[in-house]
Parts: C-alpha cells; sequence; structure tokens
C-alpha cells in the first residue's frame, strides 16, 4: 500500500498566520448566524423539545457519515421502545445521542471540557474502556483504493501527550487569541489527526464541535446540524483535512468548516421557527377543541419527540395510565396525532413535527 507524505501533529497553539482576510470575511457571516440560532433557541420554552429532538437528528447525520444507516423511522422507534427494536444501527444512533446529551451535561455543569469528558463520549459510542491508544499499526486508508493516505502518531506516550495538549488548548484561551470558531475548526482538525482511539474518532471529534460551541458560549443548547454539512460534503471534508496534513493548507480548511457553521445555523434557525409555529398551532388547537385535556406540560411531551407513548404522557403529566390513555385517544380522534403499533404495544405520531425532519433531510436547501 502506497502512502503519501504527511506531517504529523504538532502541539497547539501553531504559529500560522490563520486570520487571513478571507478567514476574517467569513467569520462575520458564521457569528451573525450563530448568533441568531442562539437567540431563536431561547425561544422555545422547554429546552428538552431541542435537545430531545435534534440531538437525535445530529446523531443520525453523524453515524451516517461513517456509513451507519438508519431511518427517522428505527430511530424514533427505537428512541421510543428500545427494548423492542432490534436495528443495530440505530441502536448506534441512540448511544450517539446518549453521548452527546451527557456531555453536555458535563460541560453546562463544569465549565470547562477534561479528557475524562472526551473519554467517557468515545466509551458510551462505542460501548467499550479501550482508553486512548497504546499499541501501534493505526493507520487510515482510502476506502476505494486501500491505500494509505494517513498514519497517526503510533506511541502510546505520544498520543497521550497530544490529547493533554488539545484539551489545555480547548480550555485555556491564554493559549491563543484566536477567534473561537478558528479554534473549533484547528481542535478538529488536531483531534482527528491525533486519532486517538481505535475506533469511533470520527463522531467523537463531531461530537467536541458542538460542545466547544457550548463551553464558549456561542450556543446555550447543542443544537448545530454541523454533520449534516459534512455527510453533504463528504469528499471535500476528507480532502481538505488530508491538505491540511500534506501541505498545511490552514485556510480552505478553515473556510469550509466556517462556511459549515453558517449553512447548518440558517438551517436549523428555519427548523426551530417551523417547530414553533407547528406547535402555536397545536396549543391553540387542542385549548379550542379540547380544553380539559389542554396543559403546556401536553404540549411540551407532544414535542419532545415525534413519537410518544403512554408512559411518557403518564410520567411528564403526572396522570395515571388510564388517564394517559384517554388524553392520547382524544387527540387521535382530533387528528393532532396517529395511532401506530410496535408488537402490541401503541406509540402516537406527531406527524407534522415528523415532516418536518424527514424534509430537511430530504430537501435541506429549503431550510436555508
Amino acid at each position: 500500500m502506497i502512502e503519501k507524505h504527511t506531517m504529523q501533529p504538532l502541539p497547539l497553539p501553531g504559529s500560522i498566520n490563520l486570520e487571513t482576510t478571507a478567514i476574517l470575511k467569513k467569520l462575520s457571516g458564521a457569528h451573525r448566524y450563530l448568533a441568531e440560532l442562539k437567540g431563536v433557541s431561547a425561544s422555545i420554552p422547554n429546552e428538552r423539545i431541542l435537545i430531545s429532538t435534534l440531538t437525535l437528528q445530529e446523531a443520525k447525520d453523524s453515524s451516517e457519515i461513517e456509513n451507519i444507516i438508519t431511518t427517522h423511522d428505527e430511530i424514533f422507534k427505537n428512541s421510543v421502545f428500545e427494548n423492542l427494536i432490534k436495528n443495530p444501527a440505530a441502536k448506534e444512533v441512540s448511544r450517539y445521542a446518549a453521548a452527546l446529551q451527557n456531555g453536555f451535561a458535563q460541560v453546562r455543569k463544569q465549565d470547562v471540557f477534561r479528557l475524562g469528558d472526551i473519554l467517557e463520549i468515545q466509551q458510551e459510542i462505542e460501548q467499550n474502556r479501550a482508553g486512548l491508544r497504546k499499541l501501534p499499526g493505526t493507520q487510515l486508508l482510502n476506502e476505494m483504493t486501500g491505500d494509505v493516505v494517513y498514519t497517526p502518531p503510533q506511541d502510546a506516550r505520544e498520543v497521550e501527550s497530544l490529547m493533554d495538549n488539545l484539551v489545555a488548548y480547548i480550555n485555556d484561551d491564554s493559549l491563543s487569541d484566536v477567534d473561537p470558531l478558528i479554534k473549533m475548526a484547528i481542535i478538529h482538525h488536531q483531534f482527528e489527526s491525533i486519532h486517538p482511539f481505535y475506533d469511533g474518532n470520527g463522531r467523537t471529534g463531531r461530537l467536541i464541535n458542538i460542545l466547544y460551541l457550548v463551553l464558549k458560549g456561542l450556543l446555550d443548547l447543542p443544537i448545530l446540524y454541523l454533520s449534516r454539512y459534512i455527510t453533504q460534503n463528504k469528499r471535500d471534508y476528507y480532502r481538505l483535512l488530508q491538505a491540511v496534513r500534506e501541505q498545511a493548507t490552514w485556510e480552505p480548511w478553515i473556510l469550509f468548516m466556517l462556511d459549515g457553521i453558517e449553512q447548518t445555523s440558517k438551517q436549523t434557525i428555519t427548523l426551530i421557527k417551523n417547530i414553533q409555529t407547528i406547535m402555536q398551532e397545536y396549543k391553540h388547537g387542542i385549548r379550542g377543541r379540547l380544553p380539559k385535556i389542554y396543559s403546556q406540560d401536553l404540549i411540551n411531551n407532544l414535542f419532545s419527540h415525534p413519537y410518544t407513548k403512554i408512559e411518557f404522557v403518564q410520567n411528564d403529566l403526572s396522570v395515571s395510565r388510564i388517564t394517559a390513555t384517554k388524553y392520547l385517544e382524544q387527540l387521535v380522534v382530533a387528528g393532532f396525532l396517529r395511532k401506530m403499533k410496535v408488537g402490541r404495544s401503541n406509540f402516537y405520531v406527531n406527524d407534522p413535527l415528523l415532516k418536518l425532519f424527514l424534509n430537511m433531510s430530504t430537501h435541506p436547501t429549503k431550510f436555508v
């Protein structure tokens, strides 16, 4: 197998000028739409609505980059009936979503991003405790030709040292005064080039992107759809990653990532506004037609997930199973929900909310 000449990752920060005219110009738009996304997300009264729904979307898209393919239906069913659904890809996506939510909880609680947090994220995704690579032999191959395109650091001590340096770079802004969005692009490239784990590097690295934006206060919630942008531009993503390793061409890589932040911020802004519109329609509709069962807790339940079930309504509204069943059946008769079955168990679909996610996957340009 042929390997091109590549540079090994060096401790951060580097000495290259990363604030070029083109990058500074692109930064303006990325920051503008990211700030708008942060503001729009605050318009949804219950943060669980966005965290529950959007983390599943991010998990699906990030897993798809690793050729872990499943459908929205399988993902949503798995999160409602985990023990009944046997689809391995859906379960992997569910683990990624759990890792994202747990990582977010830790970052928000401690206001720092530790190596232990990164290890826990990878452990949740891969369901093992292998930790940082200790054995040599890891190489990145061209999927088509089988040629070696990159050999990451092989020595266990070097991997550990580079990861300690990366964590310091993430948390200590005194090490570099470069714009945080540029830093995010650098952090992502450095992590993927260290390739610290035997498996799960891509998904862990993309999850770090989101949590870094939260850590730096650029987002309040982990809701940026960056993995979809990478999926749609997968060839450019890998080409530009490799170009930095081979030629130290940082500007195109950073511009690519900044463009991703801007585009996906716009898409997510549109999605959240659409969710808000449907929520208001349901709120007025249920309050007008079914006033005896209306409550804000019920609305939050129906929009925390496109699929719901009796147990979820019981827990969220603190009502009996009989009452929860009665509420859901009335919502079905009134046309707010559609009743479905998995085995012997019923679940209830919020079709307008489901349609939003399906449309975003199949027609992303409508959300810009």
